[in-house]
């Protein structure tokens, strides 16, 4: 019944919330007005056509998650593996999608293999309301301006902006290429780029916006095309064929930002995810992710 009650609250309605437990409409109605009678409160406000969580019912939920989480982590924990086994949800910026997370998910799946990790890609912000919720067991992001009291941050990397720019920009001058040459710019929906917008204030620089993406894989190629320069992070894992690109330093006082783990600090999945952070400052530790490197062309 904590487990449909859950689903009411990610998926919105009884019906959506029966699909995903696999059960009936009329069933989710019945296991909630039981919980509700069992405990003497109002978890839904039915006034409305579609019923909503009160108040009440969201801190219920809440509550719901941890013993849930528990109850999975019951058997592990009295066997021994300490979760080693079984399903990580592990959330990831897409900065860090393609060497970081793969090279660390890769040594963790050739140690553990009964352990599946289950990748969500996501900017930082919305990861860190899945991670609220309990959607996610733990998120590869960009440190917040501030780290939540009932989340646990372990740093992983730190990764200075620098500019991007195709072989056939001759300049070194960061300033004299951000002003001549059109620019395009990181997701307003990504946490660093509060940090490269508050750089280009603070030098007083006016770029030629472009294009807005997300994605460093498709801004690499844009700029590669010869179709704008870029400020994007130093990635701390490189991918295993980088394209030809110019990687021109923005001098002293560029923005930096700070990746990591964050989970929440009551996490039942604590050794699972010491197994993770090993893996993925190792990858830093390395600074490739070459997941053949015993092949031969």
């Amino acid at each position: 019944m904590l487990r449909t009650l859950i689903a009411v609250e990610e998926h919105g309605t009884f019906s959506a919330a029966g699909e995903a437990v696999f059960v009936t409409h009329a069933a989710v109605s019945q296991q909630m007005k039981a919980l509700e009678a069992d405990w003497g409160v109002t978890l839904f406000d039915r006034s409305k056509r579609t019923p909503e969580l009160t108040p009440v019912g969201r801190a219920v939920v809440t509550k719901a998650r941890e013993i849930v989480a528990a109850y999975d982590n019951l058997l592990p924990s009295v066997m021994g593996d300490d979760g080693l086994r079984g399903t990580l949800q592990l959330g990831g910026v897409p900065t860090a999608l393609t060497s970081l997370i793969p090279f660390a998910i890769t040594s963790i799946k050739a140690r553990f293999p009964e352990l599946h990790v289950s990748v969500t890609p996501n900017q930082t912000k919305e990861l860190l309301i899945d991670l609220e919720r309990g959607v996610l067991d733990a998120a590869v992001i960009t440190k917040p301006h501030v780290v939540p009291r009932n989340m646990r941050w372990v740093p992983i990397a730190t990764e200075p902006m620098e500019l991007l720019t195709s072989v056939n920009v001759i300049s070194d001058d960061p300033f004299e290429i951000l002003a001549m040459q059109p620019y395009i710019r990181f997701t307003r929906k990504a946490l660093l780029s509060d940090f490269i917008d508050n750089w280009l204030q603070e030098k007083n620089i006016t770029v030629k916006d472009t294009m807005e993406l997300e994605n460093l894989e498709i801004i690499s190629s844009m700029v590669h095309a010869d179709l704008g320069v870029s400020i994007v992070p130093r990635r701390c894992v490189l991918p295993p064929n980088p394209l030809p690109l110019r990687h021109i330093p923005l001098g002293e006082g560029a923005p930096v930002r700070e990746l990591g783990l964050m989970s929440l600090a009551n996490t039942v999945k604590l050794r699972v995810l010491q197994e993770v952070e090993t893996e993925l400052l190792h990858a830093v530790e390395v600074g490739r992710f070459d997941p053949f490197p015993e092949a031969v062309v």
